[in-house]
């Protein structure tokens, strides 16, 4: 089986697996642009997005400065909330601990001061649910499952770069078919360097 075959065959089946990542990248970037379409359309549904779970009395050591990621832990854990989680300094008076996954996402607040500790949860959104698929990576979380997405999403972009550098090849052994492609590339890449410049 000659190289070209190869480069052919291998071009076809990556675009066929890379398909519904490609799906999902692609309609998922539609909230994120469009996120003030989103939140005016949510609005005027008169529901609210975060329901209150629990407001009590807590309390717990925060650190002046530094990593918070094991005071988000044990907030977790004596609220009996378990989950993927980032934890974020509101302030001196206030930590926030957002636990979240693709359905679901709460939002615990603790406010220093008061000694007091409040727990939310968002109402399902299809935009969040496509912008957290989105924007959801990394390998800091503990869950294996989290782990795994991060694996495969490192993988669906090593495929994306096999995929376009054996499109590259095809366009390249295709004489008949070169200026096309240049202007092709020509202009995706004046558009990218005019964005670059002027934002």
């Amino acid at each position: 089986m000659k190289f070209l075959h190869i480069n052919r065959r291998t071009h076809l089946y990556l675009g066929l697996g890379l398909l519904p990542w490609f799906l999902m990248y692609g309609i998922s970037s539609i909230p994120f642009a469009h996120g003030a379409y989103f939140e005016a359309r949510d609005k005027a549904s008169g529901l609210p997005l975060w329901t209150m779970r629990v407001d009590r009395p807590y309390a717990i050591d925060i650190p002046a400065e530094g990593e918070l990621r094991a005071v988000g832990a044990r907030i977790l854990k004596d609220l009996g909330i378990e989950g993927s989680f980032g934890v974020s300094r509101q302030g001196p008076d206030q930590v926030n601990v957002w636990v979240y996954s693709f359905l679901h996402a709460t939002q615990v607040k603790y406010f220093v001061e008061q000694r007091r500790v409040t727990v939310e949860d968002r109402r399902f959104r299809f935009d969040h649910f496509l912008t957290g698929m989105h924007a959801r990576g990394g390998f800091e979380q503990e869950s294996i499952l989290t782990k795994a997405w991060g694996v495969v999403v490192d993988l669906v972009v090593v495929a994306m770069l096999l995929w376009v550098v054996s499109g590259l090849i095809m366009w390249w052994k295709l004489p008949g078919r070169r200026l096309a492609g240049w202007l092709a590339l020509a202009a995706g890449a004046t558009a990218w360097a005019l964005f670059m410049r002027l934002l």
